[in-house]
């Protein structure tokens, strides 16, 4: 009987003891005493109760170091250095060059005259200096003649502006053409008269010009 009481009472020893065991909270081995919500318990002046634990480069690992101690941690743990700032897109530049159509053709005429094709090669030279995005080419005539007529003459024009610029390498797809006919002169009413006299053809010159606008980014 009296080995069975002593066995009865070990095991209820040792039941009472692992229970505790069991129950005993987990030791805090961080820097920083937290509290039952796992906030960081501060003083009344708003410092961090620090554990034995703590150490700086403890608290440089700690989630709550740079909340706690900034200013002994190095400024790179708190303050991590910034992203680079996104690369700006290369905005797009554009050249408008305006070519008197005398020195493209001649009078009524819609073939390249070396002169013009002279002029086209110092376009082409600058569309290769730039990475192009389109090329707009625009006819224009002067007031002499229909207007149907000037419409068809002025859209043969930049058509054959694009074929030159074609040729020289610059893509197709890249080269907008369209003519302006005589609806956008620039001579305004300097000019007097109708009849295609030489004294007029020669007044209405600026008139005959093609705009050839160059859009790309360096």
């Amino acid at each position: 009987m009296k080995f069975a009481t002593k066995s009865l009472l070990l095991a209820a020893l040792l039941g009472i003891g692992g229970s505790v065991l069991a129950q005993a909270p987990a030791v805090n081995t961080t820097g920083y005493n937290i509290n039952k919500d796992g906030a960081v318990t501060k003083s009344g002046f708003g410092l961090c109760w620090r554990t034995g634990y703590w150490t700086p480069a403890a608290a440089a690992k700690d989630p709550a170091g740079c909340e706690c101690d900034k200013d002994l941690l190095p400024k790179e743990v708190c303050e991590p250095p910034a992203p680079p700032a996104p690369v700006a897109a290369p905005k797009p530049t554009g050249e408008k060059i305006t070519v008197a159509a005398d020195a493209l053709f001649d009078f009524n005429k819609s073939v390249l005259r070396p002169e013009g094709k002279a002029k086209l090669d110092e376009l082409v030279a600058k569309a290769g200096a730039i990475k192009l995005e389109v090329i707009l080419v625009v006819g224009h005539t002067d007031r002499i003649g229909s207007a149907a007529y000037n419409l068809k003459l002025s859209d043969r024009r930049a058509a054959a502006v694009k074929s030159y610029l074609v040729s020289k390498g610059i893509e197709a797809n890249r080269v907008y053409t369209e003519g302006k006919g005589l609806t956008q002169p620039v001579t305004g009413d300097k000019c007097k008269g109708n009849k295609a006299t030489k004294a007029l053809i020669e007044c209405l010159q600026p008139d005959r010009r093609a705009d050839i606008e160059v859009i790309g980014t360096k």
